[in-house]
């Protein structure tokens, strides 16, 4: 079922979300629930914030070229209870969007690696060392749920300058 997504000025995306104890029908429910309202949105992310759930859960998608230069997506996975350490020192700027400020893309500075741990819906534990749009994609999706937007994450200029976008994002969608 497609999940309604929570806009900018929803208190809901500045909100901690809380460890998932223990991986129930009802998670696993949630996890499909997100992927479909991903793939309707046609994001390559999103955070259980971001459908009205303060749980530590998001799902992703890779984002690729392939051998003869085609775009494409890989399979969505699901991600509980990430942890994320050891960001690289050398990072990259790139422009960032995502499905709660719908239009606005922001150049965000991100570590080019990170090590991500995780629960698979299995409840098995993985380490994954990830780099570029993976990296990236986990940290923005991880901020969703630590109450933190990319857009918190542009330097001052950038900043300003979307200032008027997010008033009206904010009249829009009554935050």
């Amino acid at each position: 079922m497609k999940l309604p997504l929570r806009y900018f000025g929803h208190p809901d995306l500045r909100a901690k979300a809380s460890p998932i104890q223990e991986i129930t029908p009802e998670i696993i429910t949630l996890a499909q629930d997100m992927i479909e309202t991903m793939l309707a949105h046609n994001g390559v992310g999103v955070a259980g914030p971001q459908v009205g759930r303060l749980l530590r859960i998001f799902v992703r998608r890779f984002e690729g070229i392939g051998p003869t230069g085609e775009y494409y997506l890989g399979e969505p996975e699901v991600i509980i209870n990430p942890t994320l350490t050891s960001p690289s020192d050398e990072t990259d700027t790139m422009a960032e969007g995502c499905l709660s400020v719908p239009g606005l893309h922001v150049k965000v500075t991100r570590p080019k690696r990170i090590h991500l741990r995780y629960q698979k819906l299995t409840g098995e534990w993985i380490d994954e060392d990830l780099t570029d749009f993976l990296a990236r994609n986990a940290m923005h999706e991880n901020d969703h749920l630590n109450g933190v937007l990319h857009i918190d994450r542009a330097s001052p200029p950038e900043r300003k300058r979307i200032e008027p976008m997010l008033r009206t994002l904010k009249q829009k969608y009554g935050g």
